[in-house]
C-alpha cells in the first residue's frame, strides 16, 4: 500500500474555515480528481480558525484529534494514503448558546434555562477534543462604554516583539539540545517537556494538586507544562515558577460546560 507525503512550503497566517463537512476540512478523493487537501492542511504552518464551533458536524469535532495530536493527517482510500502535513494553531470561536445571549443579564432562553440550554449546546464538543484545546477563555460582550476607554498599555507592536523574543528563546533551548532551531514547546517531546519546564518548588506542588483536583489526563498534565513553559518564556524567565503554571491551570478551567438540569 502507498503512501503519498505532501510539502506545503508556503505558510499560511490564517486560514478561516466556515465549511462545516469532512471532506472540506481535511480533504479526500474528488470524484476521480484524485486526493486533494482540506481547509486544515491548507492552514499548515498557521492559523485555523473555525467559527461556532458546536456547528461542525461530531465527524469533523473527532476528526480534529488527529493532527491536533500529531500535525498530520491521513487519507485512506482503497490501496492508496495521502499524507498531508497539518501543523496549525487552531482558534475556534462559539457562543454561549445555540441563541447565543443565554449569558446576557436578564434574558430567558427559549429552549429552557438556561444553564440547561448552554450545557446541552456545549455538549457537541467531546471531552477529548476538548482536552486539546489548552486556552478556553470566556469573552464578554462588548459595551459602548469599553470602546471609549484608552488603548492597553502593551500594543500589538510590543506583544509582537515579546513573541519574537519568545520563540527566540525557544529555538537556542531545543538547537542547543540537537533538536531542530524551529521546535516549539509545542512539537517537542513529551519527555523532554518534562525537563524544561521543570517548575520549582512551589510550582511542583501546584501542579501535583492540580491534577488530582482537575482529575488530568497525561495529554492535560503536559498541555499545561507546555503552556507554562511559553508564559515563562514570555516573561523572559528561565525558570517555570508557581505564577505561570497557576496562569495555565486557569485556561484549561475556563468555560467549563454547566451540568445539564
Amino acid at each position: 500500500m502507498g503512501v503519498e507525503s505532501w510539502v506545503f512550503g508556503v505558510e499560511t497566517l490564517l486560514k478561516r474555515c466556515f465549511c462545516y463537512f469532512r471532506f472540506a476540512v481535511f480533504g479526500g478523493s474528488d470524484r476521480g480528481l484524485g486526493a486533494r487537501p482540506g481547509e486544515a492542511s491548507l492552514a499548515h504552518g498557521g492559523v485555523l480558525f473555525l467559527d461556532e464551533l458546536p456547528e461542525f458536524t461530531p465527524q469533523v469535532l473527532d476528526s480534529l484529534r488527529q493532527p491536533l495530536e500529531t500535525g498530520e493527517i491521513m487519507i485512506a482510500r482503497a490501496n492508496h494514503r495521502v499524507l498531508y502535513p497539518a501543523r496549525f494553531q487552531l482558534v475556534a470561536a462559539m457562543n454561549p448558546c445555540r441563541c447565543g445571549q443565554a449569558l446576557e443579564p436578564g434574558y430567558a432562553c427559549r429552549r429552557g434555562p438556561n444553564a440547561r440550554c448552554m450545557a446541552q449546546y456545549g455538549a457537541r464538543i467531546s471531552g477529548p477534543l476538548l482536552d486539546r484545546i489548552d486556552l478556553r477563555i470566556e469573552v464578554p460582550a462588548v459595551s459602548a462604554a469599553d470602546l471609549i476607554l484608552p488603548p492597553p498599555e502593551e500594543g500589538s507592536a510590543e506583544a509582537a516583539a515579546r513573541v519574537a523574543a519568545a520563540r527566540q528563546r525557544q529555538g537556542d533551548r531545543y538547537a542547543a539540545r540537537g533538536l531542530s532551531p524551529a521546535t516549539t514547546n509545542a512539537t517537542c517531546p513529551a519527555t523532554l517537556i518534562e525537563e524544561v519546564a521543570r517548575p520549582d518548588a512551589e510550582g511542583a506542588a501546584l501542579i501535583r494538586s492540580a491534577a488530582e483536583s482537575l482529575r488530568l489526563s497525561a495529554r492535560g498534565f503536559h498541555r499545561t507544562l507546555r503552556l507554562a513553559r511559553t508564559l515563562a518564556d514570555l516573561d523572559g524567565e528561565a525558570t517555570v515558577r508557581r505564577l505561570h503554571l497557576a496562569e495555565a491551570l486557569s485556561y484549561r478551567g475556563r468555560a467549563e460546560r454547566p451540568e445539564a438540569a
